[in-house]
């Protein structure tokens, strides 16, 4: 048997670890409270009797205990649990050393793989792990309730983002880029004005990004519609600039026609410059900035032609990818697509289809952009259309003082996960007894959203003046506090869940697409959105329900689901747990059941989801693509497609880099296995990872099944 120490290490089981733990008690009470030799033996065959693979220290300790107060040894129990307790304090004076060593030595195995975007090798990735290292062990000794800490040790819950608590940073946002750009703002103590051309704006909204990713933990997302009429100053600039040089010298025509010449070179300058600045910019947490760019083609806005132009240039030169080190074009991962379908662009004949089509040739080629149908998105949130934070994050509706909606300026307070899975191993099936365990573990959930808010009351504007100060969400005061936008709704705080497959796997023994299936996932769903619904009922705070997009954490809970309780076929044997609400990844269902099916389980996860389909390489297909962008409109809030886009630099291999038997990446012609040699790059969740991933997302990866 294997003991699950509490830093996730396994080791041998030795009972003599046990027999001096109680002998070290025995001597610190009377005869009469002492155990006898016989009796240790006894609790050690009790332990060992259970045959499991492998055990938790803390349950090893727990059965101890148990069986001293059966056998009436109070005293003897109290000593043993103070024994206990004075090992756990020693523990808890250093628990950082060996996991920074480790990641250093390059052996950390846990963080070198826990984000596809991160390359732990690199000097400033390590730099925010071994910072982000002694915040988890801060937040885990000093700043959470230890029950909170244990359920997220024990896989009950999963607290996020750990190695940032430690700070008042939040999530994911909504940059308000519009105010920014056009009042200007303030970075590093220098004025930024607002710009003069399309060029120099795009060169400092990708000075924002840097900073805004700088200063939170989540994704960020920005409308490029902001960007319009600075396409449109640069145009009037360039034509009053001929004019006064050419007037009477050239028809206005002409001059029409060389400021139109003189526009396009700066729009592809300034959309390069958005696609390379995103891509080299490192920021402080060693990565490039998760951001996503919102494309919505809308005829009723005031700068409708210019946005237009800027939505085809940006698929144009993302079609085209950006060259990796040997100079070849590639899929970058950021900054992610998101395309608004719309009534002007449904492939039905509308004023935009052109841009769709556009749209499809990018998603067949490098997977982004994703779609929003602005018609689905209409029935779920007031009829409003806006972008998610990040991959897949979406705000609440809140009006001002003024009656408007208001969704730019606003952010996610955190997240805390709920594993569904375990619920029905420990229910053992029980429907009765699994309800009971959900509530009690939503209330759980509760507590540990409160210290995520709690965390953030009285923050300072100071602690990142791009956001709170010039623009970004707020312009408040030096000084001042920003406990009202954590109020009210204003923000949101996100009850995140996994694993619905496995639970509807455990509790009725089918998938969720059958009609037993569906009818209890639907149930579970509906009772998640209603705890959230309760909380915010009851606080005023923003609660939402957020389909975890689970990069590591798919393996994580599954793992300690493993370790604890076996392999369980279609559970934990996997070696994942599968995202949020979606299918079996293994389940062969086309792509518009899919779509259809998932839909329904979107309208409940209001506040984030998002669905895919597997397609295989359909770049001398489109039509089958555009099919299906035509059914997301009609069908389904918010999709993505998931194809293949890899190239290795040893043979010079342009297609699919597959993953062997040995859970290996391996290029089909040269045989390649070197990681360092080639580029790959796949959908991890709501967003493209090209850093490899832990053993459980690669076994997802491996075991997806193509949708059309």
């Amino acid at each position: 048997m294997k003991v699950i120490k509490r830093d996730g290490r396994e080791v041998a089981y030795d009972r003599n670890k046990i027999v001096y733990a109680i002998h070290k008690a025995n001597n610190e009470v009377e005869k009469a409270d002492k155990i006898s030799e016989e009796k240790i033996y006894d609790i050690i065959a009790s332990i060992e009797n259970r045959k499991l693979e492998s055990m938790a220290v803390e349950d090893i300790q727990d059965i101890i205990e148990q069986k001293l107060m059966e056998e009436g040894k109070y005293n003897l129990a109290k000593k043993y649990i103070i024994y206990r307790y004075t090992r756990a304090l020693v523990r808890k004076s250093n628990t950082t050393d060996d996991s920074i060593l480790r990641l250093i030595r390059g052996e950390n195995s846990e963080l070198k793989t826990e984000n596809s975007n991160k390359n732990s090798t690199l000097a400033s990735t390590q730099r925010d792990y071994i910072a982000g290292e002694v915040s988890k062990d801060l937040t885990k000794r000093v700043l959470l309730p230890e029950k909170i800490v244990k359920a997220h040790e024990d896989g009950v819950i999963h607290f996020h983002d750990m190695d940032y608590f430690l700070q008042p940073i939040f999530n994911c946002c909504l940059v308000n880029i519009g105010d920014m750009l056009d009042n200007g703002t303030v970075m590093n103590g220098k004025l930024i004005e607002s710009p003069k051309s399309f060029h120099v704006a795009c060169t400092v909204m990708t000075q924002i990004i840097a900073s805004v990713a700088s200063s939170q933990y989540g994704g960020q997302s920005v409308d490029i519609r902001h960007l319009g009429k600075y396409l449109r100053r640069s145009r009037e600039k360039y034509m009053k600039k001929y004019r006064a040089k050419y007037a009477g010298m050239l028809t206005e025509e002409m001059m029409e026609q060389l400021a139109d010449d003189r526009v396009q070179d700066e729009l592809r300058s300034g959309v390069q410059t958005i696609q390379y600045q995103i891509n080299t910019l490192m920021t402080t947490n060693g990565q490039s900035p998760f951001v996503t760019l919102f494309l919505n083609p809308d005829k009723t806005h005031p700068y409708a032609k210019e946005n237009a132009m800027i939505i085809q240039e940006i698929l144009r030169q993302r079609i085209e990818g950006i060259k990796n080190e040997a100079g070849v074009y590639v899929t970058p991962a950021f900054p992610k697509l998101v395309y608004v379908l719309n009534e002007d662009n449904n492939m039905t004949g509308g004023e935009y289809d052109y841009l769709t089509k556009i749209a499809v040739k990018c998603s067949a080629k490098r997977m982004y952009p994703d779609y929003i149908s602005a018609k689905k998105m209409k029935e779920n949130y007031e009829g409003n259309v806006f972008s998610p934070m990040g991959c897949r994050s979406f705000l609440s509706p809140w009006k001002d003082e003024e009656g408007n909606y208001k969704w730019e300026g606003r952010f996610n307070q955190g997240v805390v996960s709920l594993n569904l899975p375990q619920i029905g191993i420990v229910s053992g099936g029980d429907m009765e007894r699994f309800w009971q365990i959900l509530d009690e573990r939503l209330a759980l959930c509760f507590e540990a959203l409160m210290c995520r808010h709690k965390a953030l009351e009285g923050t300072s504007s100071d602690v990142s003046p791009v956001h709170w100060q010039y623009g970004a969400i707020a312009r408040l005061g030096k000084g001042e506090k920003i406990d009202k936008y954590l109020h009210d709704g204003y923000s949101t705080i996100s009850l995140g869940y996994i694993g619905l497959y496995e639970v509807t796997k455990i509790m009725t023994g089918e998938s969720q697409t059958s009609e037993e299936g569906q009818k209890f996932a639907l149930k579970v769903m509906k009772r998640l959105r209603a705890a959230t619904d309760t909380w915010k009922e009851t606080t005023g705070l923003g609660f939402g329900l957020y389909g975890t997009p689970a990069e590591s954490l798919c393996y994580r809970f599954a793992e300690i689901d493993k370790k604890k309780f076996g392999s369980i076929e279609n559970v934990t044997d996997k070696g994942y747990y599968t995202n949020s609400y979606h299918v079996d990844v293994r389940e062969k269902i086309d792509a518009f059941d899919k779509f259809e099916f998932e839909s329904q389980f979107q309208k409940i996860s209001s506040g984030g989801c998002i669905s895919y389909v597997e397609i295989p390489n359909l770049n001398n297909n489109l039509e089958a693509v555009e099919e299906v962008v035509k059914f997301i409109y009609d069908n389904i809030q918010y999709a993505e497609f998931n194809t293949k886009s890899d190239y290795c630099q040893n043979c010079g291999y342009d297609g699919e880099i597959m993953i062997n038997d040995d859970f290996e990446w391996e290029c089909p012609v040269c045989h390649n296995k070197d990681e360092s040699k080639m580029n790959v790059t796949r959908r991890t969740c709501g967003y493209l990872g090209e850093n490899f991933w832990n053993p459980g997302k690669t076994k997802e990866i491996k075991s997806r099944v193509m949708h059309l």
